[in-house]
């Protein structure tokens, strides 16, 4: 049977799954990340009353992380291509960790913006260095499978935060909640530097997996000897441009998601503390499903004939039309509040197996030596998208919270939520990359 018809199944049965392992590493990486950097947005009414912050305070701090992230991006990419992923990874958690504890030690606005700007420039390493790894742990057919996995992460940080943090806050204090969600990250370096090495080094790897990992025919294996690509050569490829018009567009989406759900639904439906615990485990559990599936359903059209590239556009292009629905958020939540979640739940599900696919766009079209760069700029990208969305997002409800109806407000952010995939997709695969084609360095 060709290689690219084998089930996977099959395929970790003959070779081994060790790379599996690796995406494990990963995922609950990526799952303290998540955890980290949810932790205000639940005790958001607490510090309100606390520190008396209005909605452009609470947007300010939001903006300092994502004003930092932005940064961050762009340096943790080329620094982990340089270090490489293992001592990457490890530095950039370790540093996220302790940014994390700090906000127990906050004072007011200016104090938690500054830890949130210690937070966003810190945990911007970990998107970097995760898809470094996947680029070294996986070929090119298994990657967005790979990245839907550990990507679901994102979602599994956000369901345990409702129902760790309000009970840490309520049982012992605010403070308490920030120190004890910031010494996870301890646990886990132990278990990174345990099990994670390159394939190269790694002495736990049969040689049936190193070849499979390797068995893509992509050129990248010449490539990785000369010398890195520097960001000003980078910025002149267009594959480059595409993925900061994805992330530009979208990751503001996300994030409008991740801050502001539980403002929402104590706006729009007065869930407060540990009653917003269901409804938000409820849509980042969805969304946690649909980032497997969104990893899986390129694979899965690869074996059914698809190109690599048909398939990935295929998927994103499904993805891009499902966060319409959240249009109609607010009137279905009229009739019972749970439709609306439901349809908050469709949308971020499908930002994340939307966001799944984009990252592997990177390793698509660009050598392993320069995967960390690239998405570096995107993410800066899409963090001064980010912060130009909670910018506005502040601006808009503290207005119309002055009005009596900040539900127009939500409105208002929901029609740019709903459009925001399909317009960036039309940039992406018509404008500036149609046929994807991998990066030729001369």
């Amino acid at each position: 049977m060709p290689l690219n018809q084998t089930t996977s199944g099959n395929i970790n049965n003959k070779i081994g799954k060790y790379r599996w392992t690796i995406c494990s590493l990963i995922f609950f990486a990526t799952t303290i990340n998540y955890l980290d950097r949810q932790v205000i947005s639940l005790l958001k009414p607490t510090l309100e009353k606390e520190f008396n912050w209005s909605e452009s305070d609470y947007s300010n701090i939001v903006i300092a992380f994502q004003f930092a992230y932005a940064l961050g991006m762009i340096g943790a990419g080329r620094l982990i291509d340089k270090i490489g992923s293992k001592l990457g990874y490890a530095l950039t958690l370790t540093l996220w960790s302790i940014a994390s504890i700090l906000h127990a030690f906050a004072r007011g606005v200016w104090s938690f913006a500054g830890y949130r700007a210690f937070l966003g420039v810190t945990e911007a390493g970990n998107f970097p260095a995760a898809f470094k790894a996947v680029a070294e742990w996986f070929p090119r057919r298994e990657r967005a499978y790979a990245a839907g996995i550990f990507n679901s992460g994102t979602n599994v940080g956000a369901i345990l935060a409702p129902i760790v943090v309000p009970w840490l806050a309520i049982n012992y204090s605010w403070r308490i909640a920030f120190i004890a969600i910031g010494a996870f990250g301890f646990l886990w370096l132990i278990f990174w530097f345990i099990f994670y090495e390159v394939p190269e080094k790694q002495k736990r790897l049969s040689k049936a997996e190193f070849d499979y990992i390797h068995s893509d025919k992509d050129g990248d294996d010449a490539v990785e000897a000369q010398p890195k690509i520097s960001w000003g050569r980078l910025l002149a490829f267009r594959q480059t441009w595409a993925f900061i018009a994805g992330k530009f567009l979208t990751d503001g989406i996300w994030w409008f998601l991740l801050f502001w759900l539980p403002a929402f639904l104590d706006a729009q439906y007065h869930l407060t503390g540990m009653q917003v615990s269901l409804p938000i485990a409820f849509v980042y559990t969805l969304a946690g499903v649909a980032s497997v599936i969104g990893g899986w359903l390129p694979m899965y059209l690869v074996k059914k004939g698809f190109t690599v590239v048909k398939a990935r556009k295929t998927s994103m292009l499904i993805y891009a039309f499902c966060p319409l629905l959240i249009i109609a958020a607010q009137y279905a939540g009229g009739y019972h509040m749970w439709y609306a979640i439901i349809i908050i739940g469709i949308a971020a599900s499908a930002h994340q197996a939307w966001s799944a696919n984009l990252f592997t766009t990177v390793s698509d079209m660009f050598p392993k030596n320069s995967v960390a760069s690239v998405v570096g700029i995107g993410g800066m990208a899409g963090g001064i998208g980010g912060m130009l969305v909670s910018k506005f997002a502040g601006l808009l409800f503290d207005h119309y919270k002055n009005l009596g109806h900040i539900e127009t407000g939500y409105f208002i952010m929901f029609l740019f939520c709903g459009f925001g995939y399909l317009i960036a997709w039309l940039i992406m695969f018509l404008g500036l990359v149609p046929k994807m084609e991998k990066v030729k360095i001369v």
